[in-house]
């Protein structure tokens, strides 16, 4: 897979963009590759950022199918591919205009709680640059503005303390993917984006600069 190397800066992690909407499944087997070459220090911490197309994925959490709504053919039936992950978390939907990033560190400290709340402190972050007050709820990982989540977090963790998967953050995502979902297995909450927040329009391309350096702000 070609993959498309950010200019140089100062960030401690080596960031790549894979360009164009990559397929969930090519994306899953390039950070399998990564985190085996990371653990014998192979390559460096990187930083990986792209779009999906329209996919649902499950992580561990799930304990059975009842999250994916009307279930996996009809979801397919809709244009998405479904995919049950090795992550953390529950059901939920990746597709275009939403950036996600998969973080192959390894964690020095190994403090896997600090590591999902920077996370969330990465996101809240950039929601904060554009002038919206994003919030980490008490009972659910994620980043949240108002009532609705606004970025799903699903990780997994190594042998060797090599992190991969990571972020979904909504930046002009078609919310009506969700609709077909429980996303997250929470029923009470909605989901929402940066466009629907903001009321205007947002381009990817600033979006990730900012996520890059919050991100080396929060992790550097």
């Amino acid at each position: 897979m070609e993959l498309e190397k950010q200019s140089p800066s100062s960030f401690s992690a080596e960031v790549r963009r894979l360009p164009g909407l990559t397929p969930y499944a090519e994306a899953w087997d390039l950070q399998r590759e990564m985190v085996r070459r990371r653990k014998r220090d192979g390559i460096p911490d990187t930083f990986i950022l792209c779009e999906h197309p329209p996919v649902y994925t499950v992580g561990r959490a799930a304990a059975d199918a009842s999250n994916l709504g009307a279930g996996e053919e009809y979801l397919r039936s809709l244009g998405a591919e479904v995919f049950w992950s090795d992550r953390g978390g529950d059901a939920t939907f990746h597709g275009p205009g939403q950036l996600v990033g998969y973080p192959i560190l390894r964690l020095k400290d190994r403090d896997t709680h600090k590591y999902l709340r920077d996370l969330e402190e990465v996101i809240i972050r950039v929601l904060g640059d554009y002038g919206l007050e994003g919030w980490r709820h008490p009972d659910y990982t994620g980043a949240w503005v108002g009532e609705c989540k606004i970025s799903a977090i699903g990780v997994k963790f190594s042998s060797g303390w090599i992190t991969s998967h990571g972020f979904a953050l909504n930046v002009s995502t078609d919310l009506s993917w969700f609709d077909r979902i429980t996303p997250c297995g929470i029923r009470e909450f909605g989901v929402t984006s940066l466009e629907r927040g903001l009321g205007r329009e947002v381009r990817m391309p600033e979006v990730e600069q900012r996520v890059i350096s919050r991100f080396h702000e929060t992790f550097g």
